[in-house]
């Protein structure tokens, strides 16, 4: 009986060696599947990123070569109301 005895404590520290493999291996595993989908939100936050850059590079370029029409509309009215509505009345108080 002794011999099987030994038998089981060695069956029996092989199948707790094969579960703390196992154990091993599931927080391995575990692990990767962390790690990707780490780097695919990583990769989506910098698709993000990217495109809002270029975003904001197009806007930029766009408000530079469009002609800014409120300044062209100021310049006229500008022009409607001359110095001499001023000056006619500079005239009348001195007379």
């Amino acid at each position: 009986m002794n011999k099987f005895d030994m038998m089981s404590k060695d069956a029996i520290s092989k199948v707790e060696e094969i579960m703390n493999a196992t154990k091993l291996n599931e927080f391995l595993h575990r692990k990767e599947e962390e790690e990707k989908q780490k780097t695919c939100i990583l990769w989506i936050l910098a698709i993000i990123g990217v495109v809002a850059a270029v975003a904001a590079i197009a806007y930029g370029v766009y408000r530079f070569f469009t002609p800014d029409y409120l300044e062209d509309f100021e310049d006229d009215f500008d022009d409607d109301f001359d110095d001499d509505f001023f000056e006619d009345e500079a005239e009348e108080k001195k007379e």
